[in-house]
Protein backbone atom coordinates (compact mmCIF):
# COMPACT_ATOMS: atom_id res chain seq x y z
CA UNK A 1 0.00 0.00 0.00
CA UNK A 2 1.69 3.67 -1.23
CA UNK A 3 0.85 5.84 1.97
CA UNK A 4 0.46 9.20 0.52
CA UNK A 5 1.42 10.71 3.31
CA UNK A 6 4.94 8.52 3.52
CA UNK A 7 8.05 10.47 3.00
CA UNK A 8 9.62 7.55 1.22
CA UNK A 9 6.89 6.86 -1.40
CA UNK A 10 7.07 8.01 -5.18
CA UNK A 11 5.55 10.74 -5.84
CA UNK A 12 5.62 13.87 -8.04
CA UNK A 13 5.48 17.33 -6.33
CA UNK A 14 3.38 19.59 -8.04
CA UNK A 15 4.74 22.98 -8.58
CA UNK A 16 2.41 25.84 -6.74
CA UNK A 17 -0.39 27.71 -8.09
CA UNK A 18 -2.55 30.17 -6.34
CA UNK A 19 -6.12 30.51 -6.93
CA UNK A 20 -7.48 33.77 -8.55
CA UNK A 21 -9.44 36.34 -5.77
CA UNK A 22 -12.89 34.77 -4.85
CA UNK A 23 -15.51 37.58 -4.03
CA UNK A 24 -18.58 35.84 -4.67
CA UNK A 25 -18.75 34.86 -0.93
CA UNK A 26 -18.54 30.93 -2.03
CA UNK A 27 -15.25 30.51 -0.67
CA UNK A 28 -13.18 31.06 2.64
CA UNK A 29 -13.04 34.52 3.83
CA UNK A 30 -9.11 33.97 3.59
CA UNK A 31 -9.35 33.60 0.07
CA UNK A 32 -10.33 37.25 -0.01
CA UNK A 33 -7.95 38.04 1.58
CA UNK A 34 -4.94 36.42 -0.05
CA UNK A 35 -6.56 36.71 -3.12
CA UNK A 36 -4.20 35.98 -6.00
CA UNK A 37 -1.06 36.39 -3.89
CA UNK A 38 1.60 33.80 -3.43
CA UNK A 39 2.96 34.83 -0.04
CA UNK A 40 6.91 34.15 1.37
CA UNK A 41 7.00 31.57 4.28
CA UNK A 42 10.32 30.24 5.76
CA UNK A 43 10.22 27.98 8.51
CA UNK A 44 10.73 31.11 11.13
CA UNK A 45 7.71 32.63 9.73
CA UNK A 46 6.09 29.31 10.46
CA UNK A 47 6.87 28.91 13.69
CA UNK A 48 6.94 32.43 14.98
CA UNK A 49 3.03 32.10 13.53
CA UNK A 50 2.46 28.59 15.31
CA UNK A 51 3.69 30.19 18.64
CA UNK A 52 1.22 33.04 18.16
CA UNK A 53 -1.55 30.88 17.53
CA UNK A 54 -0.97 28.59 20.58
CA UNK A 55 -0.18 31.17 22.60
CA UNK A 56 -3.72 32.85 22.04
CA UNK A 57 -5.67 30.23 20.40
CA UNK A 58 -5.14 26.93 22.30
CA UNK A 59 -4.65 28.07 25.89
CA UNK A 60 -8.36 29.53 25.21
CA UNK A 61 -9.20 26.12 24.00
CA UNK A 62 -7.32 24.27 26.90
CA UNK A 63 -9.20 26.25 29.54
CA UNK A 64 -12.36 26.13 28.22
CA UNK A 65 -12.20 22.69 27.63
CA UNK A 66 -11.13 21.58 30.65
CA UNK A 67 -14.00 23.48 32.33
CA UNK A 68 -16.51 21.39 30.55
CA UNK A 69 -15.17 18.01 31.12
CA UNK A 70 -14.78 19.40 35.26
CA UNK A 71 -18.42 20.08 35.04
CA UNK A 72 -19.45 16.99 33.20
CA UNK A 73 -17.44 14.58 35.63
CA UNK A 74 -18.28 15.95 39.00
CA UNK A 75 -21.11 14.11 39.00
CA UNK A 76 -19.48 10.92 39.83
CA UNK A 77 -18.16 12.27 43.01
CA UNK A 78 -21.31 13.83 44.15
CA UNK A 79 -22.71 10.52 43.92
CA UNK A 80 -20.05 8.99 46.58
CA UNK A 81 -20.40 12.21 48.55
CA UNK A 82 -24.14 11.36 49.43
CA UNK A 83 -25.92 12.62 46.25
CA UNK A 84 -28.00 9.39 45.41
CA UNK A 85 -29.35 8.96 49.12
CA UNK A 86 -30.13 12.88 49.40
CA UNK A 87 -32.18 12.76 46.09
CA UNK A 88 -33.81 10.05 46.88
CA UNK A 89 -32.39 8.55 43.52
CA UNK A 90 -33.58 4.64 43.29
CA UNK A 91 -33.19 2.12 40.80
CA UNK A 92 -31.13 3.26 37.61
CA UNK A 93 -32.27 7.02 37.95
CA UNK A 94 -28.75 7.79 38.99
CA UNK A 95 -27.76 6.16 35.52
CA UNK A 96 -30.80 8.22 33.77
CA UNK A 97 -29.53 11.77 35.18
CA UNK A 98 -26.14 10.74 34.38
CA UNK A 99 -27.76 10.02 30.64
CA UNK A 100 -29.80 12.89 30.24
CA UNK A 101 -27.20 15.34 29.01
CA UNK A 102 -25.87 12.94 26.64
CA UNK A 103 -29.54 13.00 25.21
CA UNK A 104 -29.69 16.79 25.32
CA UNK A 105 -26.11 16.68 23.30
CA UNK A 106 -27.79 14.21 21.00
CA UNK A 107 -30.65 15.93 20.29
CA UNK A 108 -29.24 19.35 19.74
CA UNK A 109 -26.08 18.19 17.04
CA UNK A 110 -28.28 19.42 14.27
CA UNK A 111 -28.49 22.91 15.43
CA UNK A 112 -24.97 22.88 16.77
CA UNK A 113 -23.58 21.93 13.28
CA UNK A 114 -25.33 24.88 11.58
CA UNK A 115 -24.15 27.52 14.36
CA UNK A 116 -20.62 26.88 14.40
CA UNK A 117 -20.87 27.85 10.70
CA UNK A 118 -22.93 30.78 11.14
CA UNK A 119 -22.44 32.36 14.29
CA UNK A 120 -18.90 33.63 15.17
CA UNK A 121 -16.99 31.55 17.14
CA UNK A 122 -15.42 34.25 19.56
CA UNK A 123 -19.74 34.81 20.46
CA UNK A 124 -20.92 31.06 20.19
CA UNK A 125 -18.36 30.11 22.54
CA UNK A 126 -18.82 32.02 25.53
CA UNK A 127 -22.32 31.83 25.17
CA UNK A 128 -21.93 27.62 25.24
CA UNK A 129 -19.62 28.36 28.34
CA UNK A 130 -22.20 30.19 30.44
CA UNK A 131 -25.37 28.39 29.81
CA UNK A 132 -23.32 24.90 31.22
CA UNK A 133 -21.79 26.85 34.09
CA UNK A 134 -25.17 28.19 35.10
CA UNK A 135 -26.43 24.57 34.51
CA UNK A 136 -24.28 23.07 36.80
CA UNK A 137 -24.80 25.79 39.51
CA UNK A 138 -28.41 25.20 39.51
CA UNK A 139 -27.78 21.00 39.81
CA UNK A 140 -26.80 21.88 43.43
CA UNK A 141 -30.09 23.93 44.26
CA UNK A 142 -31.88 20.29 43.21
CA UNK A 143 -33.66 17.99 45.45
CA UNK A 144 -35.14 15.20 44.05
CA UNK A 145 -34.83 13.08 40.45
CA UNK A 146 -36.72 15.27 38.05
CA UNK A 147 -34.49 18.40 39.37
CA UNK A 148 -31.25 16.94 38.06
CA UNK A 149 -32.78 15.26 35.33
CA UNK A 150 -33.85 19.21 34.46
CA UNK A 151 -30.44 20.57 35.15
CA UNK A 152 -28.10 17.79 33.64
CA UNK A 153 -30.55 18.27 30.55
CA UNK A 154 -29.84 21.96 30.18
CA UNK A 155 -25.53 21.38 30.96
CA UNK A 156 -25.63 18.58 27.97
CA UNK A 157 -27.68 21.05 25.53
CA UNK A 158 -24.67 24.06 26.02
CA UNK A 159 -22.08 21.41 26.05
CA UNK A 160 -23.34 19.91 22.71
CA UNK A 161 -21.56 21.99 20.67
CA UNK A 162 -17.85 22.08 22.66
CA UNK A 163 -16.33 19.25 20.91
CA UNK A 164 -17.15 19.75 17.64
CA UNK A 165 -16.61 23.62 18.02
CA UNK A 166 -12.89 22.94 19.04
CA UNK A 167 -12.68 20.58 16.09
CA UNK A 168 -13.15 22.66 14.04
CA UNK A 169 -11.25 25.63 15.45
CA UNK A 170 -8.18 23.31 15.80
CA UNK A 171 -8.53 22.71 11.56
CA UNK A 172 -8.92 26.24 10.98
CA UNK A 173 -5.88 27.19 12.69
CA UNK A 174 -3.05 24.37 12.16
CA UNK A 175 -1.69 22.57 9.86
CA UNK A 176 -2.85 18.67 9.07
CA UNK A 177 0.64 17.76 10.72
CA UNK A 178 -0.12 19.84 13.92
CA UNK A 179 -3.25 19.02 14.76
CA UNK A 180 -2.99 15.86 16.70
CA UNK A 181 -1.17 17.11 19.12
CA UNK A 182 -3.14 20.76 19.41
CA UNK A 183 -5.81 18.36 19.70
CA UNK A 184 -4.36 16.26 22.82
CA UNK A 185 -3.84 19.85 24.56
CA UNK A 186 -6.97 20.59 25.41
CA UNK A 187 -8.86 17.00 25.31
CA UNK A 188 -5.64 16.10 27.34
CA UNK A 189 -7.40 18.00 30.10
CA UNK A 190 -10.14 15.26 31.01
CA UNK A 191 -6.60 13.83 32.81
CA UNK A 192 -6.45 17.39 34.47
CA UNK A 193 -10.04 17.68 35.07
CA UNK A 194 -10.15 14.18 36.61
CA UNK A 195 -7.58 14.84 38.87
CA UNK A 196 -9.04 18.41 39.44
CA UNK A 197 -11.98 16.99 40.37
CA UNK A 198 -11.05 14.18 42.65
CA UNK A 199 -8.81 16.08 44.66
CA UNK A 200 -11.39 19.14 45.09
CA UNK A 201 -13.89 16.47 45.70
CA UNK A 202 -12.04 15.30 48.57
CA UNK A 203 -11.01 19.19 50.11
CA UNK A 204 -14.74 20.02 49.77
CA UNK A 205 -16.07 17.06 51.31
CA UNK A 206 -14.12 18.36 54.48
CA UNK A 207 -16.12 20.79 54.80
CA UNK A 208 -19.08 19.90 57.29
CA UNK A 209 -22.03 22.19 57.68
CA UNK A 210 -25.93 21.70 58.24
CA UNK A 211 -26.81 24.30 55.31
CA UNK A 212 -25.40 22.09 52.79
CA UNK A 213 -24.78 18.75 51.27
CA UNK A 214 -20.76 18.15 50.44
CA UNK A 215 -22.16 17.49 46.59
CA UNK A 216 -23.75 20.95 46.89
CA UNK A 217 -20.81 22.89 47.68
CA UNK A 218 -18.46 20.95 44.72
CA UNK A 219 -21.02 21.48 42.25
CA UNK A 220 -21.69 25.50 42.86
CA UNK A 221 -18.07 25.72 43.21
CA UNK A 222 -16.88 24.08 39.51
CA UNK A 223 -20.46 25.89 38.10
CA UNK A 224 -18.86 29.26 39.08
CA UNK A 225 -15.53 29.00 38.13
CA UNK A 226 -16.94 27.98 34.56
CA UNK A 227 -19.29 31.32 34.44
CA UNK A 228 -16.51 33.68 35.99
CA UNK A 229 -14.43 32.87 32.92
CA UNK A 230 -17.01 34.06 30.22
CA UNK A 231 -15.73 37.14 30.15
CA UNK A 232 -11.91 35.96 29.36
CA UNK A 233 -13.18 33.76 26.67
CA UNK A 234 -14.63 36.32 25.29
CA UNK A 235 -11.70 38.75 25.39
CA UNK A 236 -9.14 36.46 24.34
CA UNK A 237 -10.90 34.29 21.58
CA UNK A 238 -10.67 35.31 17.88
CA UNK A 239 -13.06 34.25 15.15
CA UNK A 240 -10.61 33.17 12.29
CA UNK A 241 -7.44 34.00 10.64
CA UNK A 242 -8.51 36.99 8.80
CA UNK A 243 -9.94 38.89 11.73
CA UNK A 244 -7.00 37.67 14.19
CA UNK A 245 -5.91 40.62 16.56
CA UNK A 246 -2.59 38.96 17.74
CA UNK A 247 -1.36 38.87 13.74
CA UNK A 248 -0.36 41.79 11.71
CA UNK A 249 -1.57 42.50 8.34
CA UNK A 250 1.41 40.60 6.64
CA UNK A 251 1.31 37.50 9.17
CA UNK A 252 -2.63 36.89 8.73
CA UNK A 253 -1.41 36.12 5.07
CA UNK A 254 1.74 34.08 6.39
CA UNK A 255 -0.80 32.42 8.35
CA UNK A 256 -3.18 31.59 5.38
CA UNK A 257 -0.14 30.77 3.00
CA UNK A 258 0.89 27.91 5.67
CA UNK A 259 -2.53 26.27 5.83
CA UNK A 260 -3.02 25.63 2.18
CA UNK A 261 -1.04 22.60 1.96
CA UNK A 262 -4.11 21.18 3.83
CA UNK A 263 -6.62 21.53 1.27
CA UNK A 264 -9.74 21.95 3.83
CA UNK A 265 -10.04 25.44 3.85
CA UNK A 266 -9.72 28.32 6.63
CA UNK A 267 -13.46 28.71 7.35
CA UNK A 268 -16.64 30.05 5.79
CA UNK A 269 -19.99 31.14 7.24
CA UNK A 270 -22.11 30.01 4.40
CA UNK A 271 -23.87 26.68 5.34
CA UNK A 272 -23.58 24.72 2.82
CA UNK A 273 -26.73 22.29 2.24
CA UNK A 274 -24.94 20.17 -1.04
CA UNK A 275 -21.72 19.32 1.66
CA UNK A 276 -24.55 18.09 4.38
CA UNK A 277 -25.72 15.61 2.14
CA UNK A 278 -22.38 14.26 0.35
CA UNK A 279 -21.52 13.50 4.70
CA UNK A 280 -24.90 11.58 4.69
CA UNK A 281 -24.16 9.25 1.96
CA UNK A 282 -20.91 8.85 2.57
CA UNK A 283 -19.48 5.42 4.83
CA UNK A 284 -16.19 7.51 6.05
CA UNK A 285 -19.01 9.48 7.82
CA UNK A 286 -20.53 6.55 9.70
CA UNK A 287 -17.86 4.34 10.13
CA UNK A 288 -16.25 7.72 12.29
CA UNK A 289 -19.64 7.92 14.07
CA UNK A 290 -19.80 4.15 15.03
CA UNK A 291 -16.29 4.40 16.58
CA UNK A 292 -17.76 7.80 18.29
CA UNK A 293 -20.59 5.61 19.73
CA UNK A 294 -17.85 2.23 20.92
CA UNK A 295 -15.14 4.11 22.02
CA UNK A 296 -17.45 6.30 24.15
CA UNK A 297 -19.27 3.47 25.75
CA UNK A 298 -16.52 2.86 27.97
CA UNK A 299 -15.65 6.56 28.32
CA UNK A 300 -18.97 6.78 30.12
CA UNK A 301 -18.31 4.04 32.17
CA UNK A 302 -15.33 5.62 33.67
CA UNK A 303 -16.58 8.74 33.80
CA UNK A 304 -19.96 7.98 35.97
CA UNK A 305 -19.36 4.48 37.09
CA UNK A 306 -15.60 4.72 37.96
CA UNK A 307 -15.63 6.49 41.53
CA UNK A 308 -18.51 3.78 42.29
CA UNK A 309 -16.67 0.74 40.97
CA UNK A 310 -14.02 1.58 42.96
CA UNK A 311 -15.75 2.42 46.23
CA UNK A 312 -17.24 -0.97 45.00
CA UNK A 313 -13.32 -2.43 46.02
CA UNK A 314 -14.74 -1.50 49.95
CA UNK A 315 -13.10 2.22 50.43
CA UNK A 316 -14.58 4.97 51.73
CA UNK A 317 -15.45 8.21 49.74
CA UNK A 318 -12.84 10.33 50.60
CA UNK A 319 -10.34 7.34 49.72
CA UNK A 320 -12.22 6.88 46.32
CA UNK A 321 -12.18 10.26 45.53
CA UNK A 322 -8.14 9.97 46.12
CA UNK A 323 -7.84 6.93 44.08
CA UNK A 324 -9.07 8.39 41.03
CA UNK A 325 -6.17 10.81 41.05
CA UNK A 326 -3.80 8.60 39.33
CA UNK A 327 -6.44 7.47 37.09
CA UNK A 328 -6.68 11.17 35.42
CA UNK A 329 -2.71 11.63 35.62
CA UNK A 330 -2.58 7.98 33.38
CA UNK A 331 -5.46 9.40 30.88
CA UNK A 332 -2.64 12.66 31.09
CA UNK A 333 0.65 10.96 30.77
CA UNK A 334 -1.09 9.07 27.96
CA UNK A 335 -2.77 11.38 25.80
CA UNK A 336 0.18 13.11 25.04
CA UNK A 337 2.58 10.23 23.57
CA UNK A 338 -0.11 8.96 21.46
CA UNK A 339 -0.42 12.28 19.89
CA UNK A 340 3.14 12.62 19.69
CA UNK A 341 3.70 9.13 17.82
CA UNK A 342 0.92 10.32 15.45
CA UNK A 343 2.51 13.57 14.68
CA UNK A 344 6.34 11.53 13.81
CA UNK A 345 4.37 8.53 12.04
CA UNK A 346 1.74 10.53 10.16
CA UNK A 347 -0.45 7.46 10.69
CA UNK A 348 -3.56 7.51 13.30
CA UNK A 349 -4.80 4.04 13.11
CA UNK A 350 -2.27 2.19 14.11
CA UNK A 351 -1.62 3.97 17.40
CA UNK A 352 -5.06 4.13 17.98
CA UNK A 353 -5.30 0.13 17.99
CA UNK A 354 -2.51 0.09 19.95
CA UNK A 355 -4.23 2.42 22.45
CA UNK A 356 -7.05 0.07 22.57
CA UNK A 357 -5.00 -3.06 24.32
CA UNK A 358 -4.89 -1.99 27.41
CA UNK A 359 -8.46 -1.18 27.76
CA UNK A 360 -9.24 -4.72 26.58
CA UNK A 361 -6.53 -5.77 29.02
CA UNK A 362 -7.93 -3.71 31.88
CA UNK A 363 -11.74 -4.89 31.57
CA UNK A 364 -10.70 -8.57 31.24
CA UNK A 365 -8.39 -8.53 34.78
CA UNK A 366 -11.68 -6.49 36.20
CA UNK A 367 -13.68 -9.19 35.16
CA UNK A 368 -11.99 -12.31 35.93
CA UNK A 369 -9.69 -11.19 39.31
CA UNK A 370 -11.05 -11.37 42.66
CA UNK A 371 -12.43 -8.64 44.84
CA UNK A 372 -10.30 -9.76 47.87
CA UNK A 373 -6.85 -8.12 47.18
CA UNK A 374 -7.22 -4.46 46.12
CA UNK A 375 -4.02 -3.72 44.48
CA UNK A 376 -4.20 -5.52 40.92
CA UNK A 377 -7.89 -4.19 40.65
CA UNK A 378 -6.87 -0.61 40.98
CA UNK A 379 -3.70 -1.41 38.34
CA UNK A 380 -6.68 -2.82 36.24
CA UNK A 381 -9.10 -0.31 36.78
CA UNK A 382 -6.29 2.41 35.48
CA UNK A 383 -5.24 0.89 32.58
CA UNK A 384 -8.70 1.49 31.24
CA UNK A 385 -7.69 5.31 30.99
CA UNK A 386 -5.74 4.10 28.23
CA UNK A 387 -8.89 4.70 26.51
CA UNK A 388 -8.78 8.75 26.57
CA UNK A 389 -6.23 8.81 23.89
CA UNK A 390 -8.10 7.46 21.59
CA UNK A 391 -10.51 10.62 21.07
CA UNK A 392 -8.14 13.12 20.23
CA UNK A 393 -6.31 10.47 17.81
CA UNK A 394 -10.17 10.20 16.13
CA UNK A 395 -10.90 13.52 15.81
CA UNK A 396 -7.43 14.85 14.04
CA UNK A 397 -7.85 12.03 12.01
CA UNK A 398 -11.26 12.96 10.73
CA UNK A 399 -10.87 16.94 10.63
CA UNK A 400 -7.34 15.36 8.28
CA UNK A 401 -9.87 13.67 6.36
CA UNK A 402 -12.52 16.10 5.86
CA UNK A 403 -12.70 19.34 3.71
CA UNK A 404 -15.20 22.11 3.65
CA UNK A 405 -16.59 24.42 6.52
CA UNK A 406 -19.77 22.98 6.53
CA UNK A 407 -18.85 19.40 5.97
CA UNK A 408 -16.55 19.62 8.87
CA UNK A 409 -18.83 20.87 11.17
CA UNK A 410 -21.70 18.13 10.28
CA UNK A 411 -19.43 15.46 10.36
CA UNK A 412 -17.98 16.61 13.93
CA UNK A 413 -21.67 17.00 15.29
CA UNK A 414 -22.11 13.61 13.68
CA UNK A 415 -19.51 12.18 15.61
CA UNK A 416 -20.46 14.33 18.71
CA UNK A 417 -23.92 12.55 18.54
CA UNK A 418 -21.96 9.25 18.20
CA UNK A 419 -20.30 10.16 21.23
CA UNK A 420 -23.20 11.04 22.95
CA UNK A 421 -25.22 8.12 21.82
CA UNK A 422 -22.22 5.93 23.52
CA UNK A 423 -22.65 7.90 26.83
CA UNK A 424 -26.26 7.34 27.03
CA UNK A 425 -25.75 3.68 26.16
CA UNK A 426 -22.32 3.42 28.46
CA UNK A 427 -23.99 4.00 32.14
CA UNK A 428 -26.92 1.64 31.34
CA UNK A 429 -24.63 -1.35 30.78
CA UNK A 430 -24.11 -1.02 34.55
CA UNK A 431 -27.17 -1.52 36.82
CA UNK A 432 -27.53 -1.19 40.39
CA UNK A 433 -28.26 -4.62 40.79
CA UNK A 434 -25.11 -6.09 39.42
CA UNK A 435 -23.10 -4.03 42.45
CA UNK A 436 -20.62 -4.40 43.47
CA UNK A 437 -18.16 -6.56 40.84
CA UNK A 438 -20.72 -5.68 37.45
CA UNK A 439 -19.62 -8.55 35.66
CA UNK A 440 -22.61 -8.14 32.62
CA UNK A 441 -21.28 -4.44 32.00
CA UNK A 442 -17.18 -5.37 32.17
CA UNK A 443 -17.70 -8.11 29.77
CA UNK A 444 -20.19 -5.97 27.46
CA UNK A 445 -17.09 -3.48 27.97
CA UNK A 446 -14.79 -5.81 26.41
CA UNK A 447 -17.31 -7.02 23.29
CA UNK A 448 -17.90 -3.42 22.32
CA UNK A 449 -14.09 -2.62 22.77
CA UNK A 450 -13.54 -5.49 20.11
CA UNK A 451 -15.93 -4.00 17.81
CA UNK A 452 -14.12 -0.75 17.77
CA UNK A 453 -10.81 -2.08 16.48
CA UNK A 454 -12.87 -4.05 14.01
CA UNK A 455 -14.38 -0.19 12.95
CA UNK A 456 -10.57 1.13 12.62
CA UNK A 457 -9.75 -1.45 10.26
CA UNK A 458 -12.56 -1.09 8.41
CA UNK A 459 -12.11 2.60 7.90
CA UNK A 460 -8.56 2.55 6.67
CA UNK A 461 -9.86 0.06 3.64
CA UNK A 462 -12.27 2.73 2.82
CA UNK A 463 -9.76 5.72 3.40
CA UNK A 464 -7.22 3.45 0.90
CA UNK A 465 -10.05 3.03 -1.63
CA UNK A 466 -11.13 6.56 -1.47
CA UNK A 467 -7.11 7.32 -2.57
CA UNK A 468 -7.41 5.17 -5.56
CA UNK A 469 -10.43 7.05 -6.59
CA UNK A 470 -8.70 10.53 -6.03
CA UNK A 471 -5.61 9.24 -8.28
CA UNK A 472 -8.08 8.44 -10.93
CA UNK A 473 -9.67 11.49 -10.91
CA UNK A 474 -6.48 13.47 -11.13
CA UNK A 475 -5.09 11.41 -14.40
CA UNK A 476 -8.46 12.50 -15.80
CA UNK A 477 -8.11 16.00 -14.94
CA UNK A 478 -4.50 16.15 -16.25
CA UNK A 479 -3.00 15.67 -12.98
CA UNK A 480 0.13 13.03 -11.73
CA UNK A 481 -1.85 10.10 -10.26
CA UNK A 482 0.37 10.47 -6.93
CA UNK A 483 1.25 14.17 -5.64
CA UNK A 484 3.30 14.95 -2.44
CA UNK A 485 1.13 15.65 0.75
CA UNK A 486 2.95 18.84 1.52
CA UNK A 487 0.31 19.31 4.68
CA UNK A 488 1.58 15.95 6.45
CA UNK A 489 5.50 17.29 6.63
CA UNK A 490 6.97 17.43 9.79
CA UNK A 491 8.66 21.11 9.02
CA UNK A 492 6.73 23.36 6.56
CA UNK A 493 8.51 23.77 3.23
CA UNK A 494 7.78 26.71 0.98
CA UNK A 495 6.91 26.21 -2.58
CA UNK A 496 8.49 28.08 -5.64
CA UNK A 497 6.74 30.36 -7.53
CA UNK A 498 5.21 29.57 -11.24
CA UNK A 499 4.57 30.86 -13.89
CA UNK A 500 0.49 30.47 -15.28
CA UNK A 501 1.64 30.04 -18.88
CA UNK A 502 3.74 26.90 -17.71
CA UNK A 503 1.55 25.26 -15.08
CA UNK A 504 -2.00 25.33 -15.96
CA UNK A 505 -3.18 22.41 -13.48
CA UNK A 506 -1.34 22.75 -10.16
CA UNK A 507 -1.15 21.89 -6.73
CA UNK A 508 -2.87 25.06 -4.58
CA UNK A 509 -5.37 26.07 -6.61
CA UNK A 510 -8.18 24.51 -4.44
CA UNK A 511 -7.01 25.06 -1.31
CA UNK A 512 -9.14 28.33 0.01
CA UNK A 513 -12.33 26.92 -1.91
CA UNK A 514 -14.51 26.10 1.04
CA UNK A 515 -14.73 22.59 -0.78
CA UNK A 516 -14.98 19.38 0.42
CA UNK A 517 -12.44 16.47 0.18
CA UNK A 518 -14.82 14.73 -2.44
CA UNK A 519 -14.97 17.75 -4.71
CA UNK A 520 -11.56 19.03 -4.78
CA UNK A 521 -9.23 16.11 -6.63
CA UNK A 522 -6.08 17.40 -4.85
CA UNK A 523 -6.97 16.24 -1.57
CA UNK A 524 -5.06 13.21 0.24
CA UNK A 525 -6.76 10.80 2.31
CA UNK A 526 -4.39 10.30 5.92
CA UNK A 527 -4.80 6.69 7.58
Amino acid sequence: MALEANPQSEEFELPLKVQPPVHDGKGDRAAELIGNQQVELTEEDNKRILRKTDRNILVVLVWVYFLQILDKSVLGYGAIFGLRTDTNLVGNQYSMVSSISAIAQLAWQPFSSYLIVRVPHRILMPVLCFGWGVAQVCMAACTNYSGLLAARFFLGLFEAGCLPLFSVITAQWYRRAEQPIRIAAWYGTNGVASMFAAATSYGLGQIKTDKMHSWQIQFIFVGLLTVVSVPLVWMLLDNDIPSARFLTEHEKLQAIERLRANQTGTGSRNFKWKHVWEVMVEPKTWLFVAMGVTLNVTSAVTNTFGPIVVSGFGFNSETTSLLNIPFGFVQLIVIFPTAWLAYRLRLKSPVLVTLLLPVLAGAVMLYVLDRSYNPPLLAAYYMLAFLFGGNPIIMSWMTSNTGGTTKKSVVMSLYNAGASAGNIIGPLLFDASDAPRYLPGLSRVMAITCTLMAVIGLQVLNLWFLNRLQERRREQNGKPRKIKDRSMDLRFVAEPPVDDEVVTNALGENAFLDMTDRENDEFVYVY
